[in-house]
């Protein structure tokens, strides 16, 4: 009897919490999952953004955006840019945080200051930046030049030599305070006597990151790398802002390409198609960071 009871009063909890998640239920799926479905069906069709709904070509547009070169020459870019920017951040951040977790007079106004640039809207921050890379009056010229690294103006964003290493500064510039931010806080959970027996063993500075202090912040450095390359994998806004793509679609990523593909050629079909290519590799991204994350854990466990 008591087993009944207890079987009974378990299911009425989580038929109950079923029933409390049913309106947020409700809105996920109008929210995400009708426009998903709706997205895989206009994959499979050559639909135009304007017009008719299009006639059904199977796995046409997934053949050809796979198999096209746009679409692998942006994949490069994507990743490069990903890779690049997400592990400078991560070098960054954690010397930024180690810094700030010194003892020193105003380490309090610089903890708040170095959270501006993460503060600041995308679009604000990509429009600092082009100003400052401006081949005409833009601070960065006019500093090397005064300094004689530079003998003339450079178009930064104008030269695909350049444009992609430009960007990924901006981008450091405006998301390295949060990975700063993850480790500032797990280094305030190593312990002190820790810290303090490896000084008297005899440990430098190197030896007491390593053994020390890293176990402490893998973990949350973990978190850090997933949302960024996340981030970083499907970046639109600040290159958008910056370069638009260009000068010669050397700053081409796949978001960019998803935006011409479906708006700029109105080809909203094969666009839709691309769109989702792009939503399973970054499926795929956090699937693999997930597995390695729990791993990790098992691991520190």
């Amino acid at each position: 009897m008591k087993k009944r009871v207890a079987w009974m009063s378990g299911t009425w909890l989580t038929t109950r919490a079923w029933l409390l998640m049913l309106p947020l239920l409700v809105v996920m799926i109008s929210v995400i999952g009708w426009p998903l479905v709706d997205t895989v069906g206009l994959s499979f069709t050559d639909a135009k953004l304007v017009g008719t709904a299009g006639n059904f070509v199977g796995i046409d547009n997934y053949v050809k955006m796979l198999s096209g070169s746009n679409f692998q020459r942006t994949l490069i870019t994507t990743a490069w840019f990903a890779i690049v920017s997400v592990a400078a951040e991560m070098v960054i951040g954690v010397l930024a945080a180690l810094l700030l977790n010194q003892q020193f007079r105003g380490r309090t106004a610089l903890r708040a200051l170095m959270i501006l640039p993460w503060a600041l809207p995308t679009v604000v921050n990509a429009t600092l930046w082009r100003l400052i890379y401006n081949p005409e009056y833009g601070a960065l010229n006019a500093a090397l030049t005064q300094l004689g690294l530079l003998d003339a103006y450079r178009s930064w964003l104008g030269e695909p030599a350049t444009a992609l290493a430009a960007l990924i500064v901006a981008d450091c510039w405006k998301n390295f305070p949060l990975v700063a931010l993850i480790a500032l806080a797990a280094l305030q959970a190593v312990p002190r006597d820790i810290t303090a027996a490896s000084l008297v063993d005899g440990a430098g500075p190197f030896a007491r990151f390593r053994f020390v202090i890293l176990p402490y912040l893998a973990g949350p450095l973990m978190v850090a790398l997933v949302l960024r390359t996340i981030e970083a994998f499907k970046v639109f806004d600040i290159i958008w802002v910056m370069t638009r793509g260009g000068p010669a679609n050397s700053t081409r990523t796949l978001s960019i390409l998803v935006y011409q593909e479906a708006f700029s050629f109105q080809r909203a079909g094969s666009g839709a198609s691309l769109a989702l290519i792009v939503t399973l590799l970054v499926t795929l991204l956090a699937a693999g960071y997930a597995a390695l994350v729990r791993k990790t854990a098992g691991s520190a466990a």
